[in-house]
């Protein structure tokens, strides 16, 4: 009903079948970050699809291959699900990610 009544604007940059669990929103700057599996997405708010910024980081290699050896989904747990975006100070926001079960952080330079 809303994309037939043109009240939405569906993200098409993503085609991979990402897992969206992390949100930052910055109404002042006109932004939204979202983190995904092996993915943090930087969105403009106006049109979601007008200069998207993507950011792919995986998880190590040999990380994954340890989270499948012990038994662990390949797919759906060996990954990099980012799960903290939360701003640092006016030019920087602290990530982190599960690292396919040995988990990582750093920091993104928004300018």
């Amino acid at each position: 009903d809303l994309l037939l009544s043109n009240s939405c604007i569906p993200f098409l940059g993503s085609t991979e079948g990402l897992d969206f669990r992390t949100l930052l929103l910055d109404e002042e700057r006109g932004w939204l970050l979202v983190g995904t599996k092996d993915h943090i997405f930087l969105l403009n708010l106006v049109d979601v699809n007008k200069n998207v910024k993507k950011i792919y980081w995986p998880a190590a290699k040999e990380k994954v291959e340890l989270c499948k050896l012990a038994g662990k989904d390949a797919q759906t747990e060996c990954a990099n699900f980012i799960r903290v975006l939360q701003p640092y100070n006016r030019t920087h926001v602290y990530v982190c990610g599960t690292g396919a079960f040995h988990p990582l952080c750093g920091y993104i330079e928004l300018g």
